[in-house]
């Protein structure tokens, strides 16, 4: 049997297949900014994938940038998850949340009472837009505005607010979750030496104080769920949002690589922004992460059945995740395990909207 195909075990969490179903923002969270009937019909359709990752879930109305995303931090959002949950489970898939905090990727109109946005820093990310309603009261891609820097203390209720999201995600049902701290968001910001340039434990040019937070929130949620059920993704050399080269970047990825190998964790999710439009991971990094971190690896970023294929059998990866063509192949896995054709997606259909495309593309039939 082919690799990508074979059962694997990550963590506390077994899956029938190696391959993973990417997170990806579909804004079409119902009203206070819950999944609902028709969230768990979408991931329900896609059960068939090794191990669901879920599109990104705000930890808090601070950590919110888009509209119409799901959150996990009050009761009401953990009962329409509970949906999505036993939707899957009940199609014998495993399914893991995305926690996510956009930092300075945000708009006053999407804080409580209109409040500034956060960051590392009080810097701008300059050409950079949330989703958010305009001055004329429509949806629709809006600036970014200077945030302000979180204060030690205000970083530490972060944490505990990751933590208060874990807990729920795992009071719905699902296998465990991963934290989001790549794409230029908020533990990104704290990770990026071209933009934190904090002068107390949290940033600077020392390596430890800029991976600090991402590794708190990793043990504080590894403390609150088990290591076992806890994931965190990254990007490496990431440009998203305004990041930018700086200097020791590559052993900063690799510091954490080493610190995140001890902590036992179900995985590692690495994603190449190459197919954003974005750089790709310079040639070579791969294999010194791999070497630095001996844990279950992810990668994902741009890839088909033969590509996925040469990347576990050279050792490269554990697993594959696969965005793109989850959205309009919800049967994914068997399209490739038999090489039937794909079907292209509508990007128009991308962000918001109703069940047209999103749940409305077809299973594969001869």
């Amino acid at each position: 049997m082919e690799q990508l195909f074979t059962p694997y075990k990550m963590g506390d969490i077994e899956i029938s297949n190696r391959v993973i179903m990417a997170p990806m923002t579909r804004s079409r969270a119902n009203k206070g900014d819950t999944a609902d009937t028709l969230t768990a019909e979408y991931y329900r359709q896609r059960a068939s994938a090794g191990l669901i990752v879920t599109e990104g879930s705000q930890i808090s109305v601070q950590g919110r940038g888009y509209l119409f995303t799901p959150g996990i931090y009050n009761e009401e959002q953990v009962k329409g998850w509970e949906l999505t949950t036993r939707a899957v489970h009940e199609k014998g898939g495993k399914i893991v949340l995305q926690l996510w905090h956009v930092g300075r990727i945000s708009h006053p109109t999407l804080q409580e009472n209109h409040g500034v946005t956060v960051s590392s820093v009080a810097v701008k990310a300059e050409n950079s837009t949330c989703y958010a309603l305009d001055e004329n009261g429509k949806p629709g891609p809006v600036p970014v505005v200077t945030p302000r820097a979180l204060s030690i203390e205000e970083i530490g209720s972060v944490v505990q607010d990751y933590v208060h999201a874990a807990k729920n995600a795992i009071r719905a049902g699902f296998d465990g979750v991963e934290i989001h701290a790549a794409n230029g968001y908020l533990l990104e910001q704290f990770i990026n030496g071209g933009l934190n340039i904090r002068e107390d434990q949290y940033g600077g040019q020392s390596h430890e104080n800029r991976i600090r937070l991402a590794l708190e929130v990793t043990d504080a949620v590894s403390q609150a769920i088990g290591a076992g059920k806890t994931g965190i993704r990254l990007a490496p050399f990431g440009r998203l949002f305004d990041m930018h080269a700086f200097e020791g970047e590559e052993d900063t990825w690799l510091m954490l690589a080493e610190q995140l190998s001890a902590r036992n964790l179900a995985f590692v999710h690495l994603s190449d922004q190459q197919t954003l439009g974005a750089q790709a991971i310079p040639e070579g990094f791969g294999t010194k992460f791999r070497n630095a971190y001996k844990g279950t690896l992810i990668i994902a970023g741009g890839f088909d059945k033969q590509s996925a294929q040469a990347c576990l059998a050279k050792g490269d990866a554990d697993l594959i995740g696969f965005g793109r063509p989850y959205i309009s192949n919800p049967d994914l896995v068997e399209r490739m395990k038999n090489d039937w054709p794909l079907t292209e997606p509508d990007r128009a259909t991308f962000y918001g909207g109703t069940e047209y495309g999103y749940t409305d593309y077809p299973f594969y039939s001869k």
